[in-house]
């Protein structure tokens, strides 16, 4: 065994599990680092107090001298927790989070220091706009960008500094994040939901996104990664024989959870509690060393941003307890992959959840207002929706019977269908009184009884309704959750206006009664949006063909599907709702398409570093120990040695076989790249690389799997599937 692998496996089976000790209960910690609604009641004026509320509630800007109140009472609160900077905390285009450490020391003359912290420096800072995803907006020369305080969510402390959640725009004022567009979309669904939501209670006066993800991911030991460039570089095995044992006995789903994962669990836990996540779920997944962790609900700016911030606090919490977070969506061929399930609805500030059922006719017709232009938001813009999610890593798991697939589709339910069929057979215009008692009765009002035993998921569906909310199963779990609920709160806002535009039409227009307008416009959705609806198996083959029928989608690849974010339809649904201009959506579609290249450029180059630096020396090696002991063979026997031989021999040839199929796949691949590279054209660049460069990757791997079979355990250098799966 190779001297690295050989001390990682050993470093990784002397581990022990890190003690963990928690006092007292988790609530009594909840929120203690964060500047929350209670912390502000008690550090801020009541003037100062209001406007803040305002601003989170209403939208409303804060006057200069109230920031500097509250940037005061912000710096004394973390200055009494041991604080010593303050960093404006921003979402990039990079996938990541980005932060900038300033002290609050500052020197004031005479050899004396203060702590200070003003309101313009919690309102606004300049971070470098052109050393971060820009899509061409801005010019090396022209560096000048802008993070701006974001109230709505609330600043917290980390690891000695505080955190001022922010949006990044360029100095002309486009967005360079993901969170402005996300607080845009945010604000339109908004406005166009209450509008809807007045027609059944004048009292609605905002209307809130919410948002539950869940989190899946791999843990495996450090040093057993440390063995493997591949996992390091990559997030992912580019090569690796599947374990002997791996999923297939279904025992490691909802199984008790190894010590050591426990252990990192607790400390995670404990961190999330200080810092307001309020972190609800955990338990193994499918995979071996695959686990989830999912939240209550919140709303949905401040989940995005809490999901951001976990991704950050894992790795810190994995590295103490000597693991390695896997957050790619498929680090491991031959298991499942993971996933990031959004979990999306839509609640009024009277309480009510928009698609929750409720006790009366009248509750549930607005239930299945909000409902039904779900679906047919999703009809219109599954391609966009599709776009939203589209990654080098996600690629590797839609569709592998695993995952969704990727084409989109909606799945409710029989009984939901049921009623979306009664409701379709309404009559056109006014109904009769009989009609609308039946609908209302036998319809309409029954919807509680129904769901209460319409339960099941479809876990084939990548957009599912699951009782009270909308499940997008398609997000990847690297994701940053703001680029599907940008996509998603955009396309409900323009169908929502869209939905108000033609009821009032018939209110005014055709003086039809409010009820009988809305089950007019419903019954049409209904028709228009039956394509998208499925209940079937989302893996058959059988679907891909009746989808191709539907005339649905199915990009299969990231290239394809983020053509459509540029498509005219789509430029104009975000400049229309104000979520995005041109210039912003060109801008992303540049860096997404640029970053699918670049990324499998890395991993065309660490598969070709991996191939012939660790592989084929390792099989050089062993073939040489063949020949020798072949030539001893010849030396003992003569003439008659191949009988004895036989065995060696054919190991000897199917080594060479495979080390020239390694060898010219590398050389193919790395002179596809080289002319992939001199492309200018970032478009036909990203295609060249997924279309000529990527097919080369499984041929590569083909041949260094069967030589990791072939070759003595003792010689292989690369840690191995059974040993990163099923190390605890």
């Amino acid at each position: 065994m190779s001297s690295l692998r050989f001390h990682a496996i050993k470093e990784s089976l002397n581990r022990s599990p890190l003690k963990v000790i928690e006092k007292g209960r988790r609530s009594a910690i909840y929120g203690s680092n964060v500047f929350n609604d209670s912390t502000m009641r008690q550090s801020l004026t009541k003037d100062a107090y209001k406007s803040v509320k305002d601003a989170m509630e209403k939208g409303s800007k804060i006057d200069r001298s109230i920031a500097d109140q509250i940037a005061s009472a912000m710096k004394d609160w973390a200055l009494s927790k041991g604080v010593t900077h303050y960093t404006h905390w921003f979402q990039p285009l990079t996938g990541a989070t980005a932060e900038k450490h300033d002290a609050f020391f500052e020197t004031i003359g005479n050899g004396m220091a203060v702590e200070n912290f003003g309101g313009n420096q919690l309102v606004q800072q300049e971070p470098d706009a052109s050393s971060f995803p820009n899509g061409g907006i801005r010019n090396t020369f022209e560096a000048r960008g802008y993070t701006a305080w974001d109230p709505t969510s609330p600043a917290f402390i980390y690891e000695t500094t505080l955190c001022i959640p922010t949006v990044f725009v360029s100095y002309t004022g486009e967005a360079l994040d993901y969170k402005t567009p996300l607080l845009r979309a945010l604000q339109a669904v908004d406005h166009a939901a209450v509008a809807v939501a007045k027609y059944f209670d004048k009292n609605v006066k905002k209307v809130n996104a919410s948002l539950g993800w869940e989190q899946e991911y791999f843990l495996v030991d450090s040093a057993l990664v440390a063995a493997r460039p591949d996992l390091i570089l990559t997030g992912r095995t580019l090569i690796g024989h599947s374990s002997a044992k791996g999923q297939q006995l279904d025992d490691h789903y909802f199984g008790t959870i190894p010590n050591r994962a426990m252990s990192f669990m607790r400390d995670l836990e404990n961190e999330c509690m200080l810092l307001g996540i309020p972190v609800k779920t955990r338990h193994n997944e499918v995979a071996p060393n695959q686990f989830e962790l999912a939240p209550i609900f919140d709303e949905a700016n401040l989940a995005v941003d809490h999901n951001s911030l976990l991704m950050d606090v894992m790795d810190k919490i994995a590295d103490r307890h000597k693991f390695k977070v896997l957050f790619h969506e498929k680090p491991f061929a031959g298991v499942n992959g993971s996933g990031k399930h959004n979990n999306w609805s839509l609640s009024t500030n009277t309480g009510v959840n928009l698609l929750s059922p409720g006790k009366t006719p009248m509750s549930n017709l607005q239930f299945l207002t909000f409902f039904v232009n779900t679906i047919k938001a999703v009809n219109d813009y599954e391609d966009l929706l599709r776009a939203s999610i589209a990654s080098a890593s996600n690629d590797h798991r839609l569709g592998a019977n695993e995952a969704p697939p990727a084409i989109m589709s909606v799945f409710i339910g029989e009984q939901l269908t049921k009623v979306l069929n009664e409701l379709e057979g309404v009559t056109k215009g006014k109904l009769s009184p009989k009609e609308k008692t039946d609908l209302k009765l036998n319809v309409v009002g029954k919807i509680p009884e129904i769901l209460l035993d319409n339960t099941d998921r479809n876990r084939t569906s990548p957009f599912a309704f699951t009782g009270n909310k909308f499940e997008f199963r398609a997000v990847g779990s690297t994701a940053n959750c703001a680029n599907p609920m940008t996509v998603l709160n955009s396309i409900m806002a323009k169908q929502l206006i869209d939905f108000k535009t033609e009821v009032d039409k018939l209110i005014v227009g055709k003086d039809m009664k409010k009820d009988d307008a809305i089950f007019n416009v419903l019954r049409e959705y209904i028709k228009t949006s039956k394509r998208i609806l499925f209940e079937g198996n989302g893996y058959g083959s059988a679907w891909e063909k009746e989808a191709k029928k539907r005339k649905l989608s199915n990009n299969k690849t990231t290239p394809e599907a983020l053509k459509v974010r540029v498509s005219e339809k789509c430029v104009q649904l975000f400049e229309v709702l104000g979520v995005m201009n041109a210039t912003e959506i060109h801008a992303r579609y540049e860096i997404e398409i640029e970053e699918y290249a670049l990324r499998i450029q890395i991993e065309g180059r660490v598969l070709g570093d991996i191939a012939r630096n660790h592989v084929i020396p390792t099989a050089v090696k062993y073939q040489n120990i063949l020949i020798e002991n072949v030539q001893g063979l010849k030396n003992i026997y003569g003439k008659d040695f191949k009988s004895f031989a036989k065995e060696q021999l054919k190991l000897v040839e199917d080594i060479s076989k495979h080390i020239e199929l390694i060898n010219s796949g590398v050389t193919i691949m790395t002179n596809e790249r080289k002319k992939a590279n001199r492309i200018e054209n970032s478009i036909k660049r990203a295609n060249v690389y997924c279309n000529k460069i990527k097919p080369y990757f499984e041929q590569i791997r083909y041949s260094c799997d069967k030589l990791e079979l072939l070759i003595d355990d003792e010689l292989w250098p690369l840690t191995k599937y059974r040993e990163l799966l099923f190390t605890k």
